[in-house]
């Protein structure tokens, strides 16, 4: 059995199988059969036998050739071999273990799960491959050397100003310059110069070694890409001096180069935070991202990538923390420990860098599926363990530079850790009877969470929501907690602003913005019982269930990237300044067409929610 939860837990945090039921997830565990395979070994003949199994890489890495060519690389989380399952014709092509490799072999889901719908490949060939980490550090998509992603060196005299050296960068469009001193070969780069000055630590006229970084890190010019990358985040630079074999600089490489030169997934960022091994290793690791974020923002990374981003590092911080506090830890007779929830912005995978983390908790009681083995004291002393363990975690979290919710969507809140029969009793409760205190704010922070430790606990919670069959009176109800929150325009041309307090006169982004339309995505969510994926992808879902039109799809998916851009880079603009970031701006800070663009949003927004109101009763009959 405590094979069976390793099995699940672990396919419970890989696509697709994240997006099933806990009772189908757990079918999939129990008929993992475990091969362990040597390197070179062929685990699958290009046009041989129709496969029986799909595969799923647990360590290790597989080659993915065609006529003997590699084409791609999988590593640990990568499914392969579904192509030829679910068509019945011979596998395309042939894969091979590139290292001594564990894989699992999963049988074909169709005939086994009862939604096996819910598993969505995202094509027909191999998965994208994610990045690793291996015993020598790190493992990439490819090996690529850095000598591939070169820029070209800039070279400053130490004599030289900072003025000289700021014209010198400018003339030459990079970021950074060289500086030969008698210490060592030293960097100063363009954010150098905004702190520096910024903050009054330098002059114009001052020496450009005032600001510069003395010695300078530096690697070799065939260092993998990979390692590189994270050999940045470890040490909390973005610029590398890349040297040949003789110890010459040979141009600078930097981190926004290597991530944006093939981001497949947030991983490699992960990798400090992954590979800490106490807590004070982890605030050095945490301390890397909002800089990071930064970089990409400014380098034209997708927002919403870097939302992905935010969120991968968040969670990986979270489960660090519960792995270094043993009391969250499963019980020495095999009862699982407690399962910690994200929720909100972080769940959908679309945080902001300044995004407090809102969590939940649950645990298996005493009596949760078994004999109850303690009554009401033992499991009053679970609950008060757990939320002590929960403060000690959040705390941390705060060294780490992420803040729990201000508003109490905190794990410490008895609303929001529960054992798993109080949770499924509590959502029985709420749809019953939804007029209850604050059950509709509950359902809400439900249908926007994901478990990130002890997945089969998690899902016990998740599926006692999603499985249950609310009663029109509680989806009307849902409803118009759905459409309460308006976007702020006026009747005529002007926006609704602030009239008092420190905000008077600004627009609040979020709350005004971003969360009526995630409120729409997760009414999709609700209707259709499936809260997987962020709020653009819950919306297309809502075009799929005829609960919204494409127009509206469109246009919601349009008004919430343009409003989650705009907050991001005003995000970025203060982290760049070392200033607190704001949900809040004035109108007249926007250009005229980006204040037009976004009354169009806005009046959108509010015409969907009118529609849907006004045609809810309709659609339910």
């Amino acid at each position: 059995m405590r094979g069976y939860r390793e099995y699940a837990d672990f396919l419970g945090t890989q696509a697709p199988y994240d997006s099933l039921e806990s009772s189908d997830l757990q079918l999939l565990a129990e008929r993992v059969e475990v091969q362990r395979v040597p390197a070179g070994t062929v685990v699958v003949i290009a046009e041989g036998a129709v496969l029986e199994h799909l595969y799923v890489v647990r360590h290790g890495a597989v080659q993915v050739l065609d006529r003997g060519r590699v084409i791609d690389e999988l590593g640990e989380g990568d499914t392969f071999g579904h192509v030829s399952v679910f068509s019945g014709l011979p596998p395309p092509l042939a894969v091979r273990a590139a290292e001594d490799t564990v894989l699992y072999r999963l049988p074909d889901p169709r005939g086994l799960l009862r939604h096996p719908e819910r598993l969505r490949f995202n094509r027909y060939g191999a998965l994208p491959a994610r990045a690793r980490v291996t015993r020598d550090g790190v493992f990439g998509a490819d090996q690529r050397p850095v000598r591939e992603y070169l820029r070209p060196a800039v070279f400053c005299p130490p004599t030289a100003t900072v003025r000289e050296a700021a014209a010198r960068i400018t003339e030459e469009f990079q970021s950074c310059a060289l500086i030969d001193t008698p210490d060592g070969l030293g960097i100063v780069t363009d954010s150098d110069f905004r702190r520096g000055l910024g903050q009054g630590l330098a002059s114009f006229d001052a020496p450009v070694t005032t600001l510069a970084t003395i010695p300078a890190r530096t690697i070799g010019v065939d260092t993998p890409r990979a390692q590189a990358f994270v050999n940045m985040v470890e040490h909390g630079v973005h610029h590398l001096i890349a040297l040949d074999d003789r110890a010459r600089p040979v141009g600078v490489v930097r981190a926004i180069d290597l991530a944006s030169a093939d981001v497949r997934d947030p991983l490699l960022v992960r990798a400090a935070i992954e590979s800490a091994t106490d807590l004070e290793q982890l605030v050095d690791a945490a301390a890397l991202l909002p800089s990071t974020a930064v970089e990409l923002i400014d380098a034209g990374l997708p927002p919403f990538r870097v939302g992905a981003l935010l969120a991968a590092v968040r969670e990986a911080l979270l489960r660090k923390l519960v792995s270094l506090d043993t009391a969250l830890h499963p019980g020495p007779d095999g009862d699982p420990g407690c399962a910690w929830f994200v929720l909100g912005s972080t769940a959908r995978h679309e945080p902001l860098p300044s995004s407090d983390l809102d969590t939940a908790l649950a645990w298996p009681e005493p009596g949760d599926g078994g004999p109850d083995r303690g009554g009401p004291l033992l499991a009053e002393q679970r609950a008060r363990e757990c939320r002590e363990a929960a403060e000690r975690v959040l705390t941390n979290l705060r060294r780490c530079g992420i803040q729990r919710c201000p508003d109490g969507l905190n794990a410490t809140n008895p609303l929001f850790s529960r054992s798993v029969r109080g949770w499924t009793e509590a959502a029985a409760a709420w749809q019953r009877d939804p007029s209850i205190d604050q059950a509709l704010l509950l359902t809400a922070m439900v249908a926007d969470s994901r478990p990130v430790t002890e997945l089969a606990v998690g899902r016990a919670v998740v599926d006692a929501t999603r499985t249950a069959n609310p009663s029109r009176h509680y989806l009307t109800m849902m409803l118009r907690f759905t459409v309460a929150v308006k976007p702020p325009l006026g009747f005529v041309r002007n926006f609704v602003v602030e009239h008092t307090g420190e905000h008077r006169g600004q627009l609040n982004l979020k709350r005004g913005g971003l969360m009526p339309i995630a409120s729409i995505g997760r009414w999709v969510a609700v209707l259709t019982g499936d809260p997987i994926g962020s709020t653009p992808e819950r919306l297309r879902r809502g075009l799929e269930a005829k609960i919204l039109t494409q127009n509206e799809v469109d246009s919601l998916v349009g008004a919430f990237e343009l409003i989650y851009e705009l907050l991001l880079e005003r995000e970025s603009a203060a982290l760049r300044a070392g200033s607190a970031p704001s949900r809040h701006l004035a109108p007249g800070e926007l250009s005229s067409l980006t204040r037009r663009h976004l009354r169009a949003a806005f009046r959108e927004v509010h015409r969907v929610q009118t529609r849907l109101d006004s045609d809810w009763v309709g659609w339910l009959s």
